[in-house]
């Protein structure tokens, strides 16, 4: 009696394995990935007064954001396309993030991106903002594509480092107050 328990057991495991092991295999072949996550470092200098910014997303994500916004094929690898790809990811950071310090909006400079691996880091700096105590950020990246899309963001601040994440539909959060 045991022997046939094991045995079933036995093929119960492997048959959920490899169903799992097959179910994976899919999503990477069909270029999909069930984890819909950003990540932010925010990083305060006292000398300049700004907060510098870079946002780490998957490409793949990114590109697909970033067509069914703009109704355009985008494609973040190649080099011959890096200048018009500039121009709609500062479009879509200036409709997705914001921030506010001291409770005035603070104007974003979007600086640039580049490829790494599979992510694409976007650069960004707030214009100045003297003796910041408070920071809140409106972050919805990628809200517009995936409804379990989590945004975590870091930041440092006079040698100190406080997180947070933001998860769909949640778009406000307050990064720093002293």
């Amino acid at each position: 009696m045991t022997l046939i328990i094991s045995q079933s057991l036995l093929i119960c495991c492997l048959l959920l394995g490899f169903t799992s092991f097959t179910e994976s295999k899919n999503l990477e072949a069909s270029g999909r990935h069930p984890l819909h996550l950003s990540s932010m470092e925010l990083h305060y200098t006292t000398k300049g007064g700004t907060v510098e910014m870079s946002c780490r997303l998957f490409t793949d994500d990114l590109e697909n954001a970033l067509s069914k916004q703009f109704k355009v094929p985008a494609d973040l690898s190649a080099p011959s396309k890096h200048k018009e790809m500039d121009v709609l990811l500062k479009k879509y950071i200036a409709i997705h993030v914001q921030l506010k310090g001291n409770g005035r909006v603070l104007g974003l400079n979007y600086i640039g991106f580049e490829k790494d691996r599979e992510a694409i880091v976007v650069y960004i700096e707030s214009v100045p903002v003297k003796a910041l105590k408070k920071l809140t950020i409106k972050n919805s990246l990628m809200y517009d594509l995936f409804d379990d899309q989590t945004n975590i963001m870091h930041m440092h601040f006079n040698g100190e480092r406080k997180s947070t994440k933001l998860d769909y539909p949640n778009r406000n959060a307050v990064i720093l107050d002293l």
